[in-house]
């Protein structure tokens, strides 16, 4: 089954790829009438930020989900939108991203996540690229490498008060540092390779993300153990970045830092949805901020190997539209997504992202809690024996596998106050 699948969603995607030139000029009023509609949202403030491939998504089900993100954060992707996430990660994951972006421009992205207990931790180095040519005044070619931006991820993570019911209250941070790259260029005159040309609009970086994480159960009609309702806040991109290298670093534009708050809601075992409003501050001089943004995502787990997910991201004029499928091939993730904005053309090509995530495993977290479980219902079959002290002995046995196994300490309180009771019954037979 999983075969023919893998067949029609490789064929589907060969399709899009193929699209006839016809096809795209069809689209072109459509595309039209979509940049006039949103042109009242031009903001005059854009792009006076550096390390701009910072908001470039490195793509998978983040990508695929709007960018709304940042409430969810179920998978590796977190490491973009919520550094809180990887304490509360089921699976330890290593992924390889590759986004294929405008004007030739790529990001390339890997990733890996694990998670101990109640601690979580992450890394990542993630890196934009673009072919650079310089033709001289005669149409010669005099120069030529790729610009580039690298970013190198820590993160770190830590989820407070886990317990049963209360999941916990998740806090996390990532460390980056990130280095952009120029390449030579010539001299309009002589057409020489000026030493050092490139390395003077190079420039470092060295920021920190901030993130929070909290889970409950909200309007919940099916049964399961994990929180149906999550809400993220995080602030992005604190920290500073420097050109000049060649002559010794200044503090130059600011970096794009922003706010955000992201909240998910699964509706129903299947659905789940997400919105995010995002705010970003110039902390050099708050007067050039720039508009808000704001997300929404869907995703729709179709079968125990399938999920689809869309999105749409409004910042600015500039809607961006995305839509994915995620599937699973033994331990192994597969997602494909499209996206399209006003920044591309009709060609699907163009804005193609894949990722392959790997899961890890869970640690034994799962035969863990599969133990406790177990443990708990032969105390349920002692209490209902009225087998108290032994059910007492056996929930006991339970917590000390799982300390916020509440249902045990529940039940144990319960048997307990049948003890006493049972024994204030027989002092006062007694007495009579």
């Amino acid at each position: 089954m999983r075969k023919y699948f893998l067949f029609a969603l490789l064929l589907i995607i060969l399709t899009f790829t193929k699209v006839d030139k016809t096809i795209a000029l069809e689209y072109q009023d459509l595309y039209a009438g979509l940049s006039q509609g949103f042109s009242a949202l031009l903001d005059a403030k854009e792009g006076q930020t550096v390390f701009r491939s910072l908001y470039i998504p490195t793509g998978g089900r983040a990508e695929a989900m709007g960018s709304a993100f940042t409430g969810l954060s179920n998978d590796i992707g977190f490491l973009e939108f919520n550094p809180a996430a990887s304490s509360v990660l089921e699976s330890s994951e290593l992924a390889v991203f590759h986004n294929a972006w405008i004007a030739d421009s790529s990001v390339d992205t890997f990733a890996l996540t694990s998670r101990n207990n109640n601690f979580g931790w992450g890394t990542s180095i993630k890196c934009f690229y673009v072919p650079f040519t310089e033709y001289n005044h005669f149409g010669q070619r005099s120069s030529g490498g790729y610009y580039s931006e690298t970013t190198a991820t820590l993160n770190f993570a830590y989820n407070f008060f886990s317990g049963y019911k209360f999941k916990g209250l998740a806090f996390g941070a990532n460390i980056k540092a990130a280095y952009r790259s120029v390449p030579d260029y010539a001299d309009d005159f002589s057409m020489t390779i000026i030493e050092k040309s490139g390395l003077s609009q190079s420039a470092i970086a060295f920021m920190a993300d901030l993130g929070f994480q909290i889970r409950f159960n909200l309007a919940k009609n099916f049964s399961s153990r994990d929180p149906n309702f999550q809400i993220g806040l995080v602030a992005t991109n604190l920290g500073a970045a420097f050109t000049g290298l060649d002559k010794g670093a200044k503090l130059d534009d600011a970096l794009p830092t922003h706010f955000a708050l992201g909240i998910s809601y699964q509706v129903v075992r299947p659905v789940i949805l997400t919105l995010e409003f995002r705010q970003p501050i110039n902390i050099l001089d708050v007067s050039k901020s720039e508009m808000f943004s704001a997300g929404f995502g869907l995703s729709v787990q179709c079968t125990h190997f399938f999920s689809f997910q869309t999105g749409f991201l409004l910042s600015g004029a500039n809607p961006r539209f995305s839509f994915g499928t995620e599937f699973e091939v033994k331990k192994f993730f597969i997602n494909v997504n499209y996206t399209f904005d006003m920044t591309s053309s009709i060609n699907p090509v163009n804005r193609i992202s894949l990722c392959a995530k790997m899961n890890l495993g869970d640690k034994g977290r799962k035969a863990l809690q599969e133990e406790v479980d177990s443990l708990y219902i032969e105390g349920l079959q002692l209490y209902n024996e009225e087998m108290l002290e032994e059910a007492i002995d056996v929930w006991k046995q339970s917590l000390a596998l799982d300390p916020s196994f509440d249902p045990a300490k529940e039940g144990i309180e319960n048997a307990q106050n049948m003890i006493d009771l049972i024994r204030r019954i027989k002092e006062y037979q007694s007495l009579d």
